[in-house]
């Protein structure tokens, strides 16, 4: 099965470049290019596209305006997002799951993105899909310094299928190299994503570092117990032991007192 792309770049270069970078994968065709998101959305009203390779930063509307629109969608086009964005963003777009290319685009990492392109559209994940870029919108469009910066949920990708964990949900998270453990009611999920890089996105008013490698939701936290000597052990409600750490010790009694 022929998979249709539309490539969106107000950069002819660009266009251009990634039209023949796909051509040397058999699989895909390229529906279109646009210069414009109104261009863009004009192709999408009228053709049936798989994936979006969109570029962000463009005069007039942003690939953001696509983006939101094509969040709304209750099956939505696959976007690969084409950036020269800052570190932050494309923490967000691992957070979320969704995929992007870094300016140039370099032929290995193409092929790495349309695999896991075509694995979720083999497996029908679009609305998952949908699911996850509409969080990445709400994200975007919340102001700078409202709750509504930190992450809500965070979109865990295995091969081919994207699932949406709330962050409500999570009991406590725990490091694991480059991999956080989400501990939840009643399993653990792995995402791939360093804790360092994952506590820039949490609200600290729902969650708090224990431990080097631990961070709880305070609201779970039930009881705070002196172990040995500068040793003290958190039970949260769910009955799981973790360490604390004496330097955590007094952030934590207080969120303790607030809960």
């Amino acid at each position: 099965m022929m998979l249709r792309a539309l490539i969106v770049d107000d950069e002819e270069p660009g266009r251009v470049n990634l039209r023949y970078a796909l051509a040397d994968h058999p699989r895909w065709q390229v529906a279109g290019e646009c210069a414009s998101v109104a261009a863009a959305q004009a192709v999408i009203a009228t053709q049936d596209v798989d994936v979006v390779f969109l570029d962000i930063q463009m005069p007039g509307d942003s690939g953001l305006v696509l983006a939101r629109a094509l969040a709304g969608l209750a099956n939505p086009p696959l976007v690969i997002f084409v950036t020269a964005h800052n570190a932050f963003a494309l923490d967000a777009f691992e957070v979320h799951a969704l995929d992007y290319l870094l300016k140039p685009v370099h032929d290995a990492r193409l092929a790495t993105a349309l695999a896991r392109a075509e694995a979720m559209l083999e497996l029908r994940q679009r609305p998952a899909y949908g699911a996850a870029l509409r969080a990445w919108v709400d994200a975007s469009d919340a102001p700078p310094g409202t709750p509504g910066r930190y992450w809500q949920q965070v979109s865990v990708r295995s091969v081919g299928r994207i699932e949406c964990i709330r962050l409500a949900d999570v009991d406590w998270i725990e490091t694991c190299g480059n991999y956080v453990s989400l501990h939840l009611a009643t399993r653990s999920v792995m995402h791939r994503l360093p804790l360092s890089r994952l506590l820039a996105h949490l609200d600290p008013a729902r969650f708090l570092r224990v431990h080097r490698g631990a961070v709880v939701r305070t609201s779970q936290a039930a009881n705070l117990d002196v172990v040995g000597d500068g040793a003290w052990r958190l039970t949260l409600r769910s009955g799981a032991h973790l360490a604390v750490s004496e330097r955590y010790v007094e952030a934590l009694r207080a969120a303790m007192r607030e809960c």
